[in-house]
């Protein structure tokens, strides 16, 4: 199977060399981590076997956010960590994204653009759950993960939010629920969303650089309901830790070329795509973030800063119903426990030596 190590490695140079006055540094980076990611560039970890006593020394990997060996297990530790922290009830998920002409201008101001997205975003959904005519509830919760790509790697920046089903109003101390079927209306989230997002864009002092027909535009937002959180959760989980494309859907490269399977929204059957090699990763490098730029983001009493604990939540919930909504929490699977190669023996993890702790090869 070809990889997307594999692909940096063969290609990566010669694009750096390409595009080196233009390419941004977490490009770079990003090019050389993959490149060298569990390569013994960023050192070993040294295990042994309980059973049968024999030393494994694994390459470490380089844990850039963007690499495709590095996220698999924060991934899974992520979504258990949140389906115990579900509430019961029903909930949404809301899906924001802004039109097609306004992504060019997102691409090149991305820590600008991604931030007014979510801020635009996040303080809609509060401003619309405040009102009486839909909810009444000043305290809602929710959390949003950023997207940036499409199914053919293209630029498609959006964000997903679970929403629980309803909002706590810090008056009556009540939970206050929305109808199962029906949280917000769409076409009030549309057009304040994009309002708000233009304020965030004359804040940032930029507003002259979009063509104002874009706010005359319907901007898209989708909101659907999705029964408990679990399924949602298991959706996004896939994605908050996945980069862009994984190596699972890279057919071949050939002649330079790179051949990769996409579904269509709605089909189950996969189609391939070919891009040349350059292409392949200006497309994947469009997808890295600003350093440090968060992708998950936690509001209302889901915050990590909120003085309501959310058991105290779940009890108001279930007081609105007027019974108990059991929902038993999921136990967490196992980690990921390495076994020995020569017996099956599980391996006991003993140190690990960065790379100005090893000795070079040939010196005493």
């Amino acid at each position: 199977m070809t990889t997307i190590k594999q692909i940096f490695e063969r290609f990566g140079a010669e694009y750096q060399d390409r595009w080196a006055d233009k390419m941004p540094e977490v490009h770079q980076k990003t090019i050389e981590s993959i490149v060298n990611c569990r390569s013994g560039h960023y050192g070993l970890t040294i295990y042994q076997c309980i059973a049968c006593g024999k030393y494994h020394h694994v390459h470490r990997c380089c844990g850039n956010r963007h690499c495709p060996n590095c996220q698999y297990q924060k991934s899974r530790q992520w979504l258990d960590k949140q389906l115990n922290r579900r509430l019961c009830g029903h909930h949404f998920m809301i899906t924001f994204t802004v039109p097609e002409q306004l992504r060019t201008f997102v691409r090149s101001h991305q820590r600008i653009g991604y931030a007014a997205l979510f801020a635009a975003s996040s303080q809609t959904l509060k401003k619309l759950a405040a009102d009486e005519k839909y909810i009444g509830g000043d305290l809602p919760g929710f959390l949003g993960v950023l997207h940036t790509w499409g199914r053919q790697l293209q630029y498609h920046p959006h964000i997903h939010y679970i929403v629980p089903g309803g909002a706590l109003s810090k008056k009556d101390q009540l939970w206050h629920p929305s109808q199962r079927a029906f949280f917000l209306p769409v076409k009030a989230i549309s057009k304040i969303f994009a309002a708000k997002f233009r304020d965030q864009i004359i804040n940032a002092g930029l507003y002259e650089l979009i063509d104002s027909d874009i706010w005359q535009m319907d901007w898209v937002v989708n909101c659907q309901a999705v029964g408990c959180s679990t399924a949602s959760l298991k959706y996004l989980s896939a994605y908050v830790f996945k980069v862009a494309i994984s190596d699972s859907r890279i057919a071949k490269v050939e002649n330079g070329q790179v051949f990769f399977r996409y579904r269509k929204p709605k089909s189950k059957r996969y189609r391939t795509i070919c891009l040349d090699a350059a292409e392949f990763i200006r497309r994947f490098l469009q997808h890295v973030l600003p350093t440090g730029f968060m992708k998950i983001r936690y509001y209302g009493f889901l915050s990590p800063n909120c003085s309501v604990p959310l058991e105290k939540i779940n009890a108001l919930i279930q007081l609105a119903f007027g019974f108990t909504l059991k929902q038993p929490l999921k136990q967490p699977e196992p980690l990921f426990q390495p076994t020995c190669s020569h017996c099956g023996g599980l391996l006991k993890y003993l140190a690990s030596l960065l790379p100005y702790q090893m000795t070079p090869q040939g010196s005493g």
